[in-house]
């Protein structure tokens, strides 16, 4: 059986995909051991780039190639807008965080990264490039949500347990699932050079899983 395009792209970058997946940080979710602190950097930079990520998909979705493609990445979109988004507003009331703090809080370096890479995907009007972010995104993200799922002690504590939930279970499964499928569907349609775009995007935005990761796990 021939390699997928989404396996070949994962294989490239293995080692930098474990650091993401086996990180300190959803250990430390998963047992509750996680810090206030950390959580809260976390959450305060991944919420500045979520409208960045509504374009990159919604880019995804105007641009993918027949309707039955566009139909799960619009659902998926109203969970992001809706589920997702209502977490982290929930999650920074119960962290204390208040409007003002939000308003003024200066992202790190890696939040505007990822904000400039998803921009760049975005600006391709690339299928392929667009999901080329966006699955590093959700798989790596199911991988380390469906460990922490398994091992999670954090049943009565929904400031960590909600983000889990968000990241494992069916319908994320069959969200990452269609992603990669559109994904290695278009390896049989771009080109050297877009494949080459692809290919650079998408270990880009594994080198920048692994950093945002490292960013909230340091100390204050």
């Amino acid at each position: 059986m021939s390699t997928s395009f989404t396996e070949q792209l994962r294989s490239a970058n293995e080692s930098q995909w474990q650091k993401i997946t086996q990180h300190e940080f959803t250990k430390k979710l998963a047992s509750g051991t996680l810090l206030p602190q950390n959580l809260k950097r976390y959450l305060l930079n991944d919420h500045l780039f979520l409208d960045s990520f509504i374009i990159l998909l919604s880019t995804m979705v105007s641009h993918a190639r027949t309707l039955s493609d566009r139909i799960p990445g619009c659902q998926f979109l109203g969970l992001i807008t809706s589920s997702e988004n209502n977490y982290f507003e929930d999650t920074f009331t119960s962290l204390n965080v208040t409007p003002t703090e939000r308003s003024t809080y200066k992202m790190e370096k890696v939040a505007q990264d990822f904000i400039n890479i998803m921009k760049e995907a975005s600006s391709t009007g690339s299928v392929s490039c667009c999901l080329a972010v966006l699955c590093v995104c959700e798989w790596s993200y199911l991988e380390w949500g469906t460990i922490a799922s398994k091992t999670s002690k954090v049943k009565d504590q929904p400031n960590f347990q909600r983000w889990i939930d968000l990241h494992s279970g069916e319908y994320f499964e069959s969200v990452v699932g269609y992603l990669r499928g559109l994904l290695d569907e278009e390896e049989n349609v771009i080109g050297e050079e877009e494949r080459a775009k692809v290919e650079d995007l998408f270990k880009r935005t594994v080198d920048l899983e692994v950093e945002f990761f490292d960013m909230a796990m340091r100390e204050s």
